[in-house]
């Protein structure tokens, strides 16, 4: 079959039509498909964004800190949230602008958990500041209080010791009691009936006036005190009524009949009670 020229135009008429048709679908393919990756792309990227703003917030999240166990407990709660959501983005079960309203509304959140751990941190270091401070004035005010009861104890010791009388002129002779009861002084042990001591108490407005009780230690050269009887302590009392001022004074020791006095010293004190006041010794022969 012979084709004429202008049939053979027309067939290629039409497959230059057809080129162009089919050029231009595939321009309009490409051009869709360009397109839709670059959304794609731009979704991924989107999406990784919202998961890195997620895990930044739960990272945040885990440096809070408070002993507030109630906010401790919201504060894992809202970490559980994130958690749950990163995991929903991840596997595209979650859109992506409610994801991100969510994440915003989970950092205004933790903003609030920020301020309030803030403030009670600034209320716990002001309490703390407030705490020491008053522990250091109640320190202040048990060592001034000490220092008091110490002067008032050693006010009390001073004046207790100021009342203790004070006696001078102390002196001692062995006495020798006459058949007629005259007394004669005598240096000789074997000879001394007694033993005799005499002083002055001194003047002291601060003592107690009233009855002092007065004792007498008597030594002997054998180092063993003479007791004015069995049972007791010391060798001789006597009481006498004090009125603040200067008072001459004397107190006796009677030897015992069985143990007559021995030669040598005799190392005397003169007590108020328990004080020794005053103290001599004597020599006999």
């Amino acid at each position: 079959m012979n084709i004429t020229h202008k049939q053979s135009l027309i067939a290629i008429a039409v497959l230059a039509i057809i080129c162009l048709f089919l050029g231009a679908k595939l321009y309009v393919n490409n051009q869709a498909y360009e397109r839709l990756t670059g959304e794609y792309g731009d979704l991924e990227l989107s999406k990784e964004q919202v998961v890195f703003d997620l895990e930044k917030m739960r990272f945040a999240y885990d440096t809070l800190q408070t002993e507030n166990s109630m906010m401790v407990a919201e504060i894992s709660a809202q970490r559980d949230k994130i958690n749950g959501l990163i995991t929903k983005v991840k596997n595209g079960n979650w859109a992506l602008a409610k994801a991100k309203k969510e994440s915003e509304t989970l950092r205004t959140i933790m903003k609030g958990y920020i301020a309030t751990i803030d403030s009670i941190n600034q209320l716990n270091i002001a309490l703390t500041e407030e705490n020491i401070a008053m522990r250091e004035r109640v320190e202040e005010v048990q060592d001034r209080n000490a220092k008091l009861e110490r002067r008032q104890e050693n006010m009390e010791e001073i004046i207790a010791a100021g009342k203790v009388l004070q006696c001078s002129d102390v002196s001692a002779v062995g006495v020798r009691l006459l058949s007629s009861g005259r007394q004669r002084e005598t240096s000789r042990a074997d000879r001394a009936d007694m033993i005799k001591v005499c002083f002055t108490l001194l003047e002291n407005a601060i003592a107690d006036s009233g009855d002092k009780n007065l004792f007498l230690n008597i030594m002997g050269p054998d180092s063993t005190i003479l007791s004015a009887e069995a049972g007791v302590n010391f060798s001789a009392s006597r009481t006498v009524d004090y009125s603040n001022d200067r008072l001459d004074a004397c107190i006796f020791y009677t030897a015992d009949e069985s143990a007559l006095l021995s030669s040598g010293i005799y190392t005397i004190e003169v007590l108020e009670e328990t004080a020794v006041i005053g103290s001599t010794l004597i020599e006999l022969r």
